[in-house]
């Protein structure tokens, strides 16, 4: 009997939670290509990844969620046309708090756009954080001024694995919601 894999990228903007994210899910240990950063990224965090991130979470004994979480870097963005080419669908994380940092979302959400049609949802970090935007705002900054023509957006803590896997289950609804549509 085969395993049904449904491989789900996990992206966004340096320190919003990509490589938490994932190892918040994940019921193996997580295969990370993290290093010490170099750059400006230096300032919001020790590390950073500069491939990817991967890990599993299984739903049963024939269907398996693959976790694939790219770099946050631009400079590392040949990973995520690698990532999402093969994806069923996709989150983009965005830190609530650092508003400096939408139009880098909103190019990278772009540039997913443009390679692939798949369901997405987006999951706000740090929204518990001084100076958080709510969603509304967030919305409006990536360019989605029609509330109905916006995907799902929804706080997550990357630290709380309820969280995280509430995260996952809305995105596996759209999934499901936007195959059902086509």
């Amino acid at each position: 009997m085969s395993i049904e894999i449904m491989r789900l990228v996990v992206t966004g903007t340096v320190g919003a939670g990509k490589s938490t994210f994932i190892r918040s899910a994940s019921e193996i240990d997580v295969v990370d290509t993290d290093r010490v950063a170099t750059d400006e990224t230096a300032l919001l965090k020790k590390k950073t990844t500069v491939a990817m991130d991967f890990g599993r979470l299984s739903f049963g004994p024939n269907m398996a969620l693959h976790l694939y979480g790219t770099p946050g870097q631009t400079r590392f963005d040949f990973m995520w046309d690698i990532l999402i080419k093969k994806a069923h669908a996709y989150i983009l994380l965005v830190a609530a708090n650092r508003p400096s940092e939408f139009r880098y979302a909103r190019r990278i959400l772009t540039f997913m756009n443009r390679r692939v049609k798949i369901p997405l949802i987006i999951g706000l970090t740090h929204m518990d954080c001084e100076g958080a935007w709510t969603s509304e705002n967030i919305a409006i900054a990536l360019g989605f001024v029609n509330p109905q023509s916006q995907p799902p957006i929804i706080a997550v803590n990357a630290n709380e694995r309820d969280s995280v896997v509430r995260a996952l289950i809305a995105l596996m609804q759209h999934y499901i919601e936007q195959a059902g549509a086509a």
